[in-house]
């Protein structure tokens, strides 16, 4: 299977200084600083990719499983809300998803939905935080 790579570096202190993030593959590469991390300054955070990832990864697994069980969707849409509390500790994830998926109903959707959030491997990865899931099918 793939290896995935990113990085980060981070010169100075934590109230002054910055750091750049870069996707191995150059698709992205974003500053960040204690601002647009604990505050509301500009630039990304580590968990606004978290929530990017958890929220691809989702919406890619659920596609795959719907797929497989003769239900391809036209489109799966999903957020991810990652709370950083104190500590600082990341402390829940909601997933909150809106599935275009015809021939189910809004139950089968929901049982899905749920199959994709304890199997997707993002979902896997942030096991020891609470993640909470909306799924509703349009």
């Amino acid at each position: 299977m793939a290896i995935r790579e990113s990085s980060a570096v981070w010169t100075g202190s934590l109230v002054q200084g910055k750091g750049k993030m870069n996707l191995g593959s150059g698709a992205y590469e974003g500053a960040y600083t204690k601002a647009s991390r604990f505050e509301d300054g500009p630039g990304t955070n580590p968990e606004e990719l978290i929530g990017a990832a958890h929220a691809g990864c989702f919406s890619m697994f659920l596609a795959a499983i719907l797929s497989d069980a003769g239900h391809v969707p036209t489109t799966i849409a999903t957020t991810a809300k990652v709370h950083l509390g104190s500590g600082p500790k990341i402390t829940l994830i909601e997933l909150s998803t809106i599935g275009d998926v015809p021939g189910i109903d809004g139950s089968t959707f929901a049982d899905f939905a749920d199959k994709a959030k304890k199997g997707c491997p993002v979902s896997q990865a942030l096991a020891a935080v609470e993640i909470t899931l909306k799924a509703r099918l349009i």
